[in-house]
């Protein structure tokens, strides 16, 4: 598991990087995404994102959360509801 922050000056590159990240995890807060990827996975996505940034002035942060470790995050408060819907209906 990762957890990846960023912080990206420019809106354009800000969605882009938000909308991938969107494929790979979920968001848990504005800027921090959670994903269940592997080391490969990783791999892939970081160069993908590398291509969507200004790598002067933006970053983007991948903190490995080794299994054991991934046993023991604590959240206070109340987590947003994840869920998958097949359809939608309006």
């Amino acid at each position: 598991m990762f957890v990846i922050t960023y912080d990206i000056k420019e809106d354009k590159n800000r969605t882009k990087v938000s909308k991938i990240l969107e494929d790979f995890g979920k968001r848990v807060q504005y800027s921090v995404f959670e994903s269940d990827i592997n080391k490969m996975e990783a791999k892939y996505l970081k160069n993908l994102l590398k291509s969507k940034i200004d790598l002067e002035k933006d970053n983007i942060k991948f903190y490995f959360i080794c299994a054991d470790c991934e046993t023991k995050v604590e959240s206070l408060g109340k987590d947003k509801e994840h869920t998958m819907l097949d359809s939608y209906v309006f």
